[in-house]
């Protein structure tokens, strides 16, 4: 019997190597129960191929509503790219069209949001790592720079909840990131760990106050930054302080809480060690993304099942897609789409 057989899928999202599966990656979720999965570059060809892949890691795990989750948030960071798939605008030029006008800013941020729903669920992938609500500064790392909506904290907000509400009418999860806020990293924490040094009244009054805004959104993935003026000794992903007191608490987000991808170089210590050290600080789920064996391995170590809260916090996620749900006819949403971005692109 496996050392993980129970009747809860394990807190955990993995990656797999490949643009199919395995024997031994299906040998693995099977024996683990990831509670979902995550695609990248690597893992696309084609809609058919895509299709198989999300039905074949499905069959892999006990439970329903599996989440498929995918980087698709336009620009740089598009795993779904042309022919097969729109080249989609990053969320800065978006930003611009709403300095411009800010009505045509929501109308195409949320036709963006809609069109990429409808391009995953065609799929069979519910779960979009979007919107960014960062908010960049001038000496930050570009890692985020146009892949944020705005400088402007108000802006941002108010043009993530419509990506949110896009993404949920076409039956997709959006996760808002990378919380409490990323902007202020002077280094890329795939490479190293940001320590950013800012105020707490500050980051309350800039950085927070988009995830403020859209504390009510079903899932939030985690920043690998320290903040020394909140606790200087472990980055937020890992911190008690900073999930319980400032993203739970100060922040209001009482979501789905996935950490950021615990194979980034910000993090230290050995996989077990970052799953478990996350898991405790309070993130429901933690995310590993490369499809390394021995790291899926180590970190299949580390897990624990998904417990009451996490679970009821996942049913709240579907719900409010299945109550947001709205048609469209795919083809007149892109030409309107195109249509306002033309004013800035």
């Amino acid at each position: 019997m496996s050392k993980y057989d129970n009747d809860n899928p394990n807190a955990v999202i993995f990656g797999c190597e490949g643009l199919e599966l395995n024997d031994w990656e299906r040998d693995f979720f099977r024996d683990v129960n990831p509670l979902g999965f995550i695609l990248f570059a690597r893992n696309i060809d084609n809609p058919y191929q895509v299709r198989e892949l999300c039905d074949d890691l499905r069959s892999c795990v006990s439970h329903p509503d599996v989440p498929i989750l995918i980087d698709q948030e336009g620009g740089r960071v598009a795993r779904l790219k042309p022919p097969h798939w729109r080249a989609a605008p990053t969320a800065a030029k978006i930003g611009e069209l709403a300095a411009f006008n800010l009505e045509m800013g929501l109308e195409a941020t949320h036709l963006n949001a809609r069109l990429f729903a409808s391009e995953l669920m065609d799929l069979g992938i519910n779960v979009d790592c979007a919107p960014v609500l960062d908010i960049p500064t001038e000496d930050a790392d570009p890692i985020i720079s146009d892949r944020a909506y705005s400088t402007h904290p108000e802006m941002a907000a108010v043009l993530g909840r419509a990506a949110c509400r896009g993404f949920m009418a076409g039956g997709v999860l959006p996760i808002i990131k990378h919380i409490p806020g990323h902007g202020r990293a002077t280094v890329d924490s795939h490479k190293a760990l940001p320590v950013v040094d800012t105020t707490l009244d500050i980051l309350e009054s800039v950085d927070f106050r988009p995830f403020i805004d859209l504390a009510d959104m079903p899932w939030a993935m985690t920043a690998h930054i320290v903040y020394s003026d909140i606790d200087p000794y472990a980055p937020a992903t890992m911190s008690p302080r900073l999930i319980e007191d400032v993203i739970r608490r100060q922040i209001g987000f009482n979501g789905i809480l996935i950490s950021d991808d615990l194979s980034m170089h910000a993090l230290e210590g050995d996989f077990t060690n970052r799953a478990e050290s996350a898991l405790e600080a309070g993130c429901d789920l933690v995310l590993h993304c490369n499809g390394e064996r021995d790291e899926m391995l180590a970190v299949a170590e580390g897990l624990r099942p998904i417990n009451d809260q996490t679970d009821d916090r996942l049913e709240e996620g579907w719900k409010m897609c299945r109550e947001n749900l709205e048609e469209i006819d795919f083809d007149q949403a892109e030409h309107r789409f195109n249509t306002l971005m033309e004013l800035v692109l």
